[in-house]
């Protein structure tokens, strides 16, 4: 029996954190780059979230992956809550009012992070 079926797997490709931390212009600005094939482009959050897990599905190579829920929103939350305090200068009644969430709950992702 082949061990590596059994390894967890821990992390999700990074394109989702990318895309959504890294390239703020929109899908059809990316339409005149010659360096960038605009099939390969995601046009929304969504779609992003998509090839992500796809790529993860594909990356398994018929693993079942554990906890798939749990490391996705830590993927995702992290970067979130990181942009959110930044964006808010580290204001966290504006960064639970943005995200709509109590400052108690925001408070407690922050550790949950190491953000805080």
């Amino acid at each position: 029996m082949n061990n590596d079926i059994k390894k967890p797997v821990h992390s999700l490709p990074n394109s989702l954190i990318a895309q959504a931390r890294n390239d703020s212009t929109p899908a059809n600005e990316h339409d005149n780059d010659p360096a960038i094939d605009p099939q390969q482009v995601p046009q929304s959050l969504k779609q992003s979230v998509e090839q992500s897990l796809t790529q993860y599905f594909d990356e398994l190579d018929g693993q079942q992956p554990n906890a798939l829920y749990d490391l996705f929103m830590q993927q995702v939350e992290a970067p979130l809550f990181e942009c959110v305090m930044e964006h808010t200068q580290d204001n966290q009644s504006k960064a639970a009012a943005l995200l709509g969430l109590n400052r108690g709950t925001l408070r407690k992702k922050l550790k949950q992070y190491d953000l805080l």
